[in-house]
């Protein structure tokens, strides 16, 4: 892994380790958790066929996902992360190729969007990083409960009604992650991708 890694796994859920780690990175590094775009490439044409779609990436670090989407023709992304270091980076890195992409920083918990103003969210590994508090994964920390709850409360407030989609990529089974992504009328889709080792793409509709 590029960067420098935490003394603690449960660092990766403060903003000030982000903002270090960023700060000591070259301004060209990128990092993807998980999956690669072309990985993904084609499970992303099924669940978002139209490219004109408002898409929302959901503490986007300095991942190449966003760059690679809009070179697919993906034109219309909007990124958030909560640190401001990586934030300035990617607008800097991408203001000239790229000038349409835009760059917030916001965090995930407290989105300043209008109501219904997305058709896409997408979060990869962003909820990973806010389950790293210490406790027991079968019985988390309410902090953790509180956080990635208002996350999907937040997602689903900006995304459009009756069309609208959370993507959201992990490597977490579904024992531990549906209770954050059920809610009353929505829709929940699971689809387990790998072989050895397994990844989760949770797909939740409005």
């Amino acid at each position: 892994m590029s960067g420098i890694l935490p003394v603690k796994n449960e660092e990766y859920g403060t903003k000030e380790y982000w903002n270090d780690r960023y700060t000591q990175e070259s301004d060209d590094s990128a990092f993807d958790w998980f999956k690669s775009y072309s990985e993904l490439a084609h499970l992303i044409h099924d669940l978002v066929p139209d490219k004109s779609s408002r898409i929302l990436m959901l503490g986007c670090g300095n991942s190449r996902l966003s760059e690679e989407m809009w070179e697919d023709g993906y034109k219309n992304i909007v990124n958030t992360d909560y640190s401001n270091v990586v934030i300035e980076q990617m607008r800097l890195r991408h203001k000239e190729r790229r000038p349409e992409m835009e760059w917030h920083e916001m965090d995930v918990r407290n989105l300043t969007f209008e109501d219904n103003s997305f058709d896409v969210a997408i979060d990869k590994g962003t909820m990973d990083a806010m389950m790293t508090a210490k406790g027991d994964v079968w019985d988390p920390p309410q902090q953790v409960i509180n956080d990635c709850s208002k996350e999907v409360d937040e997602t689903l407030r900006v995304l459009r009604k009756g069309g609208g989609i959370f993507i959201y990529l992990t490597f977490g089974q579904p024992h531990f992650r549906r209770r954050y992504l059920t809610r009353p009328g929505t829709t929940l889709e699971i689809k387990e991708l790998g072989e050895a080792f397994h990844y989760y793409l949770y797909i939740l509709r409005t």
